[in-house]
C-alpha cells in the first residue's frame, strides 16, 4: 500500500508503512497530489526506499487535506440493508445519491461544529469508505472502474436528522452544514488486486463501537458507485463518493468520533457547537 498526502503547509508527500517522504524527492516530475492522482501513474509510483530524503513517520508529520481542493462530492445514502432497517426505510432499487457542497470538509481532528440547536437537535455522524476519482471519465462499465479510481479513504459524515425527517425533501440542508465532512489525512493506493470486499467500516463514538459492517454487505459496491453515476455526468480528478454507513450514532458536544476503515485507515473528529 502506497499513501498520497499533504502537509498543513500544502507539501505533497508519498508514503508507506516506513514514513513519508515529499513527492518530488522520488518523483521530481510531479508537482501535486493531483498529479499522482492518475492510476496510469499508480504503476510508474516508485518505492520511497529511491527517495533523495528520508522518510519520517507519520505521527512526526502535521497534516493537511490530501488535495488543496477537491472536486464533486457524492454521498450515498442506504447503502447497507441493515441500515436502511433502521431509519424505517425500504430497500433501494438504485444507488440513493446526493451531493454536499465543498464548504462541509475539515480536516482530520475537526471539530465538527454542531448547528445552533434551534435548527437542528439531533445530529447524527456516520462512518464511511470514500472512493477518490483519479481521472476525467464519463460512462464507465463497472469492470473499467477501478481504473478511474486513484485510492481510498475514511470519512465521517454527518446528518441533522431531525430536519431530514421533517421532510425528505431537505436532505441537502440536512447533510451540508459546514464541517459535516472530516476526511482522512491520507489516499491510500492499494496495488492491484487489492480486496475491499472483507474489509470493516466502524463508526465509533467516545471509543465506543456505534455500528460496523463489512464492504462485502454494500447494496451497491464501491465500483457500481462510480460506474452508475459516470453515466449521470462526467467524473473528474479529486471528485470523491461516500459510499454509505453501517450506522449512525448521535453525537454532542464534547463527544469524539472515530471513522475506522479496515486496512485503508482512520479518522477522528471532536465535536463542538
Amino acid at each position: 500500500m502506497k499513501y498520497l498526502a499533504r502537509t498543513d503547509t500544502g507539501e505533497p508527500l508519498l508514503g508507506d508503512d516506513d514514513g513519508f517522504v515529499p513527492l518530488g524527492s522520488v518523483h521530481p516530475e510531479l508537482d501535486s497530489i493531483r498529479e499522482a492522482l492518475s492510476p496510469a501513474t499508480h504503476g510508474k509510483l516508485r518505492d520511497i526506499a529511491t527517495a533523495t530524503a528520508k522518510p519520517v513517520p507519520a505521527e512526526h508529520i502535521s497534516f493537511g487535506l490530501p488535495l488543496a481542493s477537491f472536486g464533486k462530492l457524492w454521498g450515498i445514502g442506504l447503502n447497507y440493508e441493515e441500515h436502511a432497517g433502521d431509519l424505517d426505510e425500504e430497500r433501494p432499487e438504485e444507488p440513493a445519491s446526493f451531493m454536499k457542497p465543498n464548504s462541509v470538509l475539515t480536516g482530520a481532528g475537526g471539530p465538527i461544529r454542531l448547528p445552533p440547536r434551534e435548527q437542528s437537535d439531533r445530529v447524527t455522524a456516520e462512518a464511511e469508505l470514500a472512493v477518490v476519482i483519479g481521472r476525467t471519465c464519463n460512462g464507465v462499465s463497472e469492470a473499467e472502474a477501478d481504473d478511474v479510481i486513484a485510492g481510498f479513504l475514511p470519512v465521517i459524515d454527518m446528518t441533522a436528522e431531525d430536519v431530514l425527517q421533517r421532510n425528505p425533501r431537505f436532505l441537502t440542508r440536512a447533510k451540508s452544514y459546514d464541517t459535516f465532512l472530516v476526511v482522512g489525512d491520507v489516499i491510500s493506493v492499494p496495488e492491484e488486486g487489492f480486496d475491499l470486499t472483507e474489509l470493516t467500516v466502524t463508526t465509533e463514538v467516545n471509543g465506543e463501537v456505534a455500528a460496523k459492517n463489512v464492504v462485502d454487505n454494500m447494496l451497491f459496491p464501491p465500483q457500481k458507485i462510480v460506474s452508475f453515476h459516470s453515466k449521470v455526468m462526467s467524473l473528474s480528478p479529486g471528485d470523491l463518493f461516500s459510499t454509505g454507513t453501517p450506522g449512525a450514532e448521535p453525537i454532542e458536544p464534547g463527544d469524539e468520533v472515530r471513522a475506522t476503515v479496515e486496512s485503508i485507515g482512520s479518522v477522528n473528529s471532536l465535536v463542538k457547537r
